[in-house]
């Protein structure tokens, strides 16, 4: 069992483990760029059973959740030398709106198959809870179609998750090769006040059921802002969230100027010193829980955007944080294996795919360029009508962005994304979910090199 000492994870024996590996994003909870639908995963959820029926929307889940990740996918992890991997869930696959406080527990029949799966090629799990009932945070990756984060709002939104980790810990309850859980992902409270007393609610409800496991606390604002924190609990990990501005901007390239500041390996420095100095004035241990680049497609400014993740990589490794890289496995945009461009699946989509990169309906690799004739004049009207609108978290420009780009746009789309299924019957929806299976997709392998050689 992993245990903090100081500023170092340990294991029983009292020598230092230091974590690395990947997110399992898109499994558990699904999201938009990750697997192609537009709009968040209930939406596309409740299109494609309208237009599959019950039994092909089962057979497509049933194998996509299965392939997505198995025990070959834990052995190449383990093959880099990688440790670690974080798995995101969404609550719904524990618990029904409807019912809340009754558990399903077939929520655990894949979330044990892949901790179990990885304890066997030695690396750890961290259980991250991804998108909580009510969203904790305003944007897609907490299935949130819209743009307030209601979890804040409600008690019963926080009984519910509070209620929902006595049963994980329960359950995951001596465990060693659970590394520990990750109760909150990205938590966004706009007012700084109500993160603090749900985390200490949480920690102590969590300890009264296990008391052993590492608890690995993200930061409000999307696990950026540690203001909100005083003593820091026992046995806990604070995380940070490290993405560089040049390794996800559409713009501006690395080493150099990106939206008007210049970035190279000191200021790749001086950022994640910021974001962890929290960790580093309470002495805690350091886990930046996701960071990486959006891979282009060019070769030359991919291979910059290797470079920038080796100087992460060497940031990190200088100043013992463990990590975890976002994500394992996509359709090509920012995983190290993806689903082809000829799979079944990719080429049914790939229509929507087109409408998306057009429109920039995703927030995650998307462009405003195809839509500056509508987001230029509503700028352009809100900088003259309101020019002290200052919303949480990111300002106006994005959060009008958000709402044209990711909402507006996105959601009529969901529906064309779901027609792309018409006529597929259980054995074809089996197939095409087939496509994530590890044979059938592609490896990244100058990237796994790279992160091999960091790995050990």
């Amino acid at each position: 069992m992993l245990r903090v000492d100081g500023d170092r994870l340990v294991d029983d024996a009292g020598s230092p483990v230091v974590l690395r590996g990947y997110g399992l994003g898109g499994w558990l909870n699904m999201e938009n760029f990750i697997s192609g639908f537009p709009g968040t995963e209930s939406q596309q959820r409740r299109a494609l059973r309208a237009v599959l029926g019950p039994q092909a929307y089962e057979a497509f889940f049933d194998t996509f959740l299965h392939d997505f990740f198995t025990d070959a996918d834990a052995a190449y992890l383990a093959s880099l030398g990688l440790n670690a991997l974080r798995v995101p869930f969404s609550y719904r696959h524990f618990e029904d709106d409807d019912r809340p406080f009754e558990i399903r527990p077939e929520g655990f029949v894949h979330l044990d198959r892949v901790v179990d799966s990885c304890a066997r090629h030695g690396i750890h799990t961290v259980l991250d809870l991804h998108a909580l009932p009510g969203r904790q945070n305003q944007h897609w990756h907490s299935d949130n179609p819209t743009h307030y984060a209601e979890f804040w709002n409600h008690r019963h939104f926080a009984d519910r998750v509070v209620h929902l980790w006595e049963v994980l810990a329960e359950h995951y309850r001596g465990n060693p090769w659970v590394a520990g859980y990750n109760p909150v992902n990205e938590p966004a409270d706009h007012t700084g006040e109500k993160i603090g007393p749900f985390y200490a609610r949480l920690e102590a409800a969590i300890r009264a059921v296990d008391p052993d496991h590492v608890l690995f606390l993200d930061g409000n604002t999307y696990s950026t802002d540690f203001s909100a924190f005083t003593d820091p609990f026992p046995n806990t990990v604070y995380t940070a969230h490290d993405y560089a501005v040049a390794g996800i901007a559409t713009e501006g390239d690395y080493p150099g100027t990106v939206r008007g500041r210049y970035v190279d390996a000191a200021e790749l420095e001086r950022t994640f010193l910021e974001r962890t100095r929290y960790m580093r004035e309470t002495g805690t241990p350091i886990w930046v829980g996701e960071f990486g680049p959006i891979w282009t497609g060019d070769p030359e400014r991919d291979a910059r955007r290797r470079r920038l993740l080796a100087d992460q990589l060497a940031i990190y490794a200088e100043h013992g944080a463990s990590w975890s890289l976002w994500t394992y496995k996509d359709i090509g945009l920012q995983g190290l294996v993806h689903a082809r461009a000829d799979s079944p699946y990719v080429r049914r989509i790939a229509d929507v795919l087109a409408i998306k990169q057009r429109l920039g309906v995703d927030a995650w690799g998307g462009s405003d360029a195809g839509v500056r004739d509508v987001l230029g004049p509503l700028e352009e009207l809100f900088d003259a009508e309101f020019p002290d609108f200052d919303p949480y978290p990111w300002g106006r420009r994005r959060w009008l962005t958000g709402l044209v780009q990711h909402i507006v746009l996105a959601e009529p789309l969901v529906g064309r994304f779901a027609r792309c299924f018409d006529g597929v019957d259980a054995a074809g929806a089996r197939e095409l979910a087939a496509s994530f299976a590890l044979e059938a997709c592609t490896r990244r392998e100058e990237l796994a090199e790279l992160l091999a050689a960091h790995a050990r």
